[in-house]
């Protein structure tokens, strides 16, 4: 019998695969790039034509002889590493690493880790695809030559252990230059005008807002620029005749289901509904990838790969999509695509049958470029909870019910929307706000909306974080044209027009990809490098740029235009994007680059003058010299150090306070870390023994008087006998 050997990157898609392939195949893992360039080098040599050096990555001597041992033994090698340009070069790196006898290996790809989709990749082997290779190749080359050139000079004029990079410092531009808008922006007063109305003799109110007036037979709309003009208008609209329902205007919209997921909306969506950062999102993501243990089925992958940036679905999920609704909604419920699928197929459609037809049309389930979803429909969040810790369970039905829901027809909603007039009154020059009233009078109309849904569709199963849910359509539907209303209240309302938000990891990963900035498995590692380095700070969610990441941006700005441009790195993915397309020599990019690179940083190194970075002082005090303690970074994160060094040398550890006082003695909560990184609450007085899981509130429990504590959207009793809980509103997730 022929012996097969199967080489993938992750080990847990060893104890995956074994067990979907017989006892003639071998799988070993290569734990992931067995070859890299050297750290200690440029790793290239432009008087060479930028011709890479790549040595064995340190400790993977032993891996590599023990795959070469297998391969010796093995008839076939398959090379399964992940379908993307990554997964591409690990594989040739392997090869080349391994001295492989090229007709002996093939490369299998396959998009989700099942036992149909890794049978069915190897139904269809192919050679390794040098033009995906070379795209890698000239990014990890791109890479080195903007750390390895810009991060010595950020040491030699700020501090060490500072590191630049193609994608990683654009990123900081966006951010800085979020930054500069907000602190540069002017608040301009306004204000509005709600009114309530109501039925005579009912008691319910229907909320209105002023939004124009008619004079001369013309509507236009109304700006409240300042409190005066509001009392005026209020004042006015309530001494005329009265509000009459002047049109009632009905329609009907629909609301089409979103998108199967990508990396950059899963991202998105993660932290907009589970307040998961992006590495979080793209770790839980891996692990239901790889394989999860399932009672009754073995070890399975719950999602295809998680790593793409299309949302085109293979006929095969497509197939299996339609069977399970028409079998669990029914046909209304499908989407028009997958109406004309299941009317072709059958209700009966089999993922046998769909899969072959995949074949016939020249695509595959293996294809890389597919969206993220569940690899089998049918194994709905609730059969698998038992085997997925809590986050893992929350990720995967997330991205369940997205998938379920892309397959779905649209929701139709019922639309109203309401004009009330008020009765002629006299323009003021106050009034009109411009001080140019004129003589005829005009009547002041005040809108009111809502929807109701008439078919659920999509929303049946999946509904967005920020889906609209007010609705006053049972009030609407009592009224009719003509009818008089009766004033219940005028409330004005001060604002003042808002900056730019901050940007979250959502919101950031969102305008790289609309920018076209990177690519999907580069978005967490750059902002965790981000953070990681101490040019962003992050707080509730926002990302505020601190004074070292203004004066890296600043260098980078000034002496390095093209790698902070954020037109010049999206041109330079588009580049790659052609490389891996076959249309553009790799060397070319590398040779139009580097020497531009090279005089900017020779320049740079001349004219620089080195920068002083203030630390962040603090108001604790240095009990051996009195000084006040600065904030210093190490290798394990944020430690308080006197500034009298190298005279006074004394640390103590940084406790970042949680903003509530202790329930046991009243000064201040710390949030601390346990030895295996679980985050805790605890007493910075050290003679106090409180400590906590959940972060504490000010709070304290109305019925026995124990500290409240936060737990997801509610407020608990930390009294496990009271079992006191409350609702609270949840942060603004902008």
């Amino acid at each position: 019998m022929a012996k097969y050997l199967v080489i993938v990157e992750s080990p847990t898609k060893v104890k995956t695969i074994k067990k979907f392939l017989g006892k003639n195949y071998e799988i070993m893992a290569s734990t992931g790039h067995v070859r890299d360039l050297p750290k200690s080098q440029l790793g290239f040599d432009p008087e060479h034509d930028y011709e890479p050096k790549y040595i064995t990555i340190r400790g993977k001597g032993e891996v590599l002889a023990a795959l070469r041992k297998e391969a010796k033994k093995a008839d076939k090698v398959y090379l399964a590493t992940d379908p993307d340009r990554e997964g591409e070069a690990i594989s040739w790196h392997l090869w080349a690493a391994l001295n492989l006898d090229p007709s002996r290996v093939s490369r299998i790809t396959f998009n989700e880790i099942t036992k149909s989709a890794v049978r069915e990749a190897l139904k269809h082997p192919r050679q390794i695809d040098m033009n995906m290779v070379n795209a890698q190749q000239t990014r990890r080359i791109l890479d080195r030559m903007v750390g390895y050139r810009i991060s010595p000079l950020l040491w030699a004029k700020i501090r060490r252990g500072l590191s630049a990079g193609r994608v990683q410092s654009v990123a900081l531009r966006i951010i800085a230059r979020r930054e500069g808008e907000i602190n540069e922006f002017i608040p301009q007063e306004f204000w509005t005008l709600d009114g309530g109305f109501r039925l005579p003799g009912l008691k319910t109110v229907l909320e209105a807002q002023l939004a124009g007036k008619v004079k001369d037979g013309k509507y236009g709309k109304v700006t409240l620029q300042t409190g005066e003009q509001t009392e005026a208008v209020k004042t006015a609209v309530l001494g005329s005749s009265g509000f009459t329902v002047e049109s009632i205007r009905r329609g009907e919209r629909t609301r089409k289901a979103p998108l199967p997921f990508t990396t950059s909306t899963l991202q998105q969506e993660a932290a907009k509904s589970l307040n998961f950062s992006t590495q979080k999102t793209m770790r839980l993501a891996q692990q239901l990838y790889e394989g999860i243990d399932i009672e009754g089925t073995g070890t399975v992958g719950l999602i295809t790969y998680l790593r793409t940036d299309s949302t085109r679905i293979s006929d095969e999920a497509n197939a299996a999509a339609a069977k399970y609704l028409l079998e669990n909604y029914g046909e209304r419920y499908l989407s028009e695509e997958l109406k004309s699928s299941a009317m072709q197929s059958g209700s009966q459609i089999s993922s046998k049958t769909a899969a072959k037809e995949a074949s016939k049309s020249g695509v595959h389930i293996q294809d890389a470029h597919e969206a993220i979803r569940p690899s089998d429909i049918n194994r709905t969040p609730a059969q698998v909870r038992e085997a997925l810790t809590r986050d893992q369970f929350r990720l995967y039905q997330l991205i369940w019910k997205r998938f379920a829901g892309s397959r779905m027809a649209p929701a139709r909603y019922e639309t109203m929307q309401l004009k009330i007039s008020s009765g002629e009154v006299a323009e003021t020059p106050l009034m009109a706000g411009d001080g140019k009233a004129g003589s005829s009078p005009c009547r002041y109309i005040f809108t009111a909306g809502s929807s109701r849904v008439l078919f659920e569709g999509y929303l049946t199963v999946y509904t967005e974080s920020d889906e609209e849910k007010k609705s006053q359509s049972l009030l609407l539907e009592k009224l009719s044209e003509g009818e008089t209303l009766e004033p219940a209240a005028m409330d004005p309302q001060q604002h003042f027009t808002q900056p730019p938000a901050h940007y979250t990891e959502a919101s950031l990963v969102h305008a790289l990809e609309e920018l076209g900035i990177g690519r999907p498995s580069t978005y967490a590692p750059t902002i965790t490098t981000l953070l990681a380095r101490h040019y962003v700070t992050k707080e509730k969610k926002n990302l505020y740029i601190t004074e070292l990441g203004t004066a890296v941006d600043d260098i980078l700005q000034k002496s390095f235009p093209e790698i902070d441009n954020v037109q010049f790195t999206a041109y330079m993915e588009s580049m790659l994007d052609s490389v891996a397309e076959g249309k553009t020599d790799w060397k070319t990019i590398l040779r139009n680059f580097y020497p531009d690179l090279d005089t900017e940083v020779k320049n740079a190194e001349k004219s620089l003058s080195r920068v002083q970075v203030a630390d962040e002082v603090t108001d604790v005090i240095c009990d051996k010299c009195g000084r006040h303690m600065v904030v210093k970074y190490g290798p394990h994160g944020k430690f308080l150090a006197c500034p009298g060094f190298p005279e006074c040398r004394n640390t103590k550890p940084y406790f970042e306070k949680a903003g509530v006082p202790c329930p046991k003695c009243g000064q201040d909560v710390v949030i601390r870390r346990s030895k295996k990184g679980r985050l805790f609450y605890g007493c910075m007085n050290p003679e106090c023994d409180f400590i906590s899981w959940n972060k504490p509130v000010a709070e304290k429990c109305p019925e026995c008087g124990s500290y409240m504590v936060e737990k997801g959207s509610r407020l608990l009793c930390s009294n496990p006998q009271c079992g006191y809980s409350v609702s609270r509103k949840k942060e603004d997730n902008q």
